[in-house]
């Protein structure tokens, strides 16, 4: 998250499914510091008192379960402070369907959740009403959130979103703002999205040299 502009310091935190546990990362631990065997695992029918690992997991551990529990498409959360996002989210300015790749999310637009205070329920129950039918989300002044079906695909989900907020908060300096895209033109899209869908993967057999296909998941934004 840091090399990728997302995030600065110790700020943030990830958690990815692992059967009926949560591997999350540890509070107040520099990224660039940490190994695997820092990580903390908490069961997801846990309170959050319990965990195996050497470092008390994130503060944030009650929002990375409560959305892993409720969202079984969600295999992995990131949570960070990127700039533009948080901007956004101070202001408590959800991005409505400035760019068609608002889609990406899940919807017409990116919800800007109410605020609470860190590591809470009510952070929780935010977080949670923000992300219903969606994949990533604002939190009011405090960050965002982005979850994926892998951590590959919720990072990914994250970097996007700051793009789109940039992208977002310098149109709002021009003059006449951002023209946002109509309910109808992003059902388009969502339906393309949605038909993205599988492809088959070829790769070079090692006998022949010749494509040899393999079916292989390939995901819609």
């Amino acid at each position: 998250m840091n090399r990728s502009g997302l995030n600065q310091g110790t700020s943030g935190n990830i958690s990815a499914r692992c059967g009926a546990r949560m591997l999350l990362t540890p509070s107040a631990t520099p990224y660039d510091r940490m190994t695997p065997e820092m990580i903390a695992a908490l069961p997801l029918d846990g309170d959050g008192t319990v965990w195996e690992g050497p470092l008390k997991p994130s503060t944030e551990w009650r929002f990375h379960r409560d959305i892993l529990r409720s969202r079984p498409d969600a295999h992995a959360v990131v949570h960070a402070h990127p700039t533009f996002a948080t901007t956004l989210a101070i202001a408590r300015r959800a991005i409505p369907a400035c760019h068609y790749m608002v889609a990406a999310f899940g919807g017409h637009d990116v919800r800007c959740s109410g605020y609470a205070l860190y590591g809470t329920e009510a952070l929780s129950r935010e977080a949670l009403a923000a992300l219903d039918g969606r994949t990533a989300c604002l939190l009011a002044n405090h960050g965002i959130i982005a979850i994926g079906d892998s951590l590959e695909k919720a990072m990914w989900r994250a970097v996007e979103l700051e793009a789109l907020a940039k992208q977002y908060y310098y149109s709002l300096q021009l003059e006449g703002g951002p023209v946002i895209l109509s309910r109808a033109e992003i059902d388009e899209v969502l339906e393309g999205f949605a038909s993205y869908g599988l492809r088959t993967e070829v790769r070079p057999s090692p006998r022949t040299g010749r494509g040899a296909a393999r079916g292989r998941a390939r995901q819609s934004p």
